[in-house]
């Protein structure tokens, strides 16, 4: 939700966001904002 908000705040069109789960684990998203 941040990223969104972020990505519309700042007329962004792309963005990335990585949690580290610990344990050498980790997820990624990647978004784009189509209008």
């Amino acid at each position: 939700v941040t990223l969104l908000a972020a990505l519309a705040r700042t007329g962004g069109r792309r963005g990335i966001a990585a949690l580290c789960i610990g344990g050498g684990e980790a997820t990624a998203i990647a978004v784009e904002r189509m209008s």
